[in-house]
């Protein structure tokens, strides 16, 4: 039921409609369940599109975690993330292609400019170790 909410509320934001009803339904969801299956997602998902692009996700990911979000900022974050990190989608990368990778983008992007006022320097300090974990510490070339 929270992954069906969450992505209609996604939908209906990005066309403009009324989400008041949706919101009433999920105002009672347990957050902590969602929250760790979503968990179990991204890391394969992320192993396989690389460091740049779950960057994002997991920004997105630990604000979600945070206290201080609405419900309606709460599902747009949670229903953005999990289709971006579930196989299954309006429109599948393998039948669509550009069009199937596109459409998760806009989900996550539509998402991430509604919050990233509230990534703090400590999200992003979580955002990198959990990265550094996954895919090694990142090293710049100094001259």
């Amino acid at each position: 039921m929270l992954l069906t909410i969450s992505i209609l509320i996604l939908a209906y934001m990005v066309m403009g409609k009324d989400i008041k009803p949706l919101i009433a339904k999920a105002k009672n969801v347990d957050w902590r369940k969602g929250l760790n299956d979503i968990w179990l997602r991204i890391e394969p998902w992320a192993t396989k599109v690389g460091r740049v692009t779950a960057r994002p996700v997991l920004q997105c990911y630990y604000v979600l975690k945070s206290e201080n979000l609405s419900t309606t900022e709460r599902m747009l974050i949670y229903a953005a993330i999990a289709y971006t990190v579930l196989p299954s989608d309006l429109l599948p990368r393998a039948t669509y292609k550009l069009l199937g990778i596109l459409d998760d983008g806009v989900a996550l992007m539509y998402a991430y400019r509604k919050i990233k006022d509230k990534i703090t320097p400590e999200i992003n300090n979580q955002v990198e170790d959990t990265l550094n974990d996954w895919f090694g510490i990142e090293y710049e070339m100094v001259e």
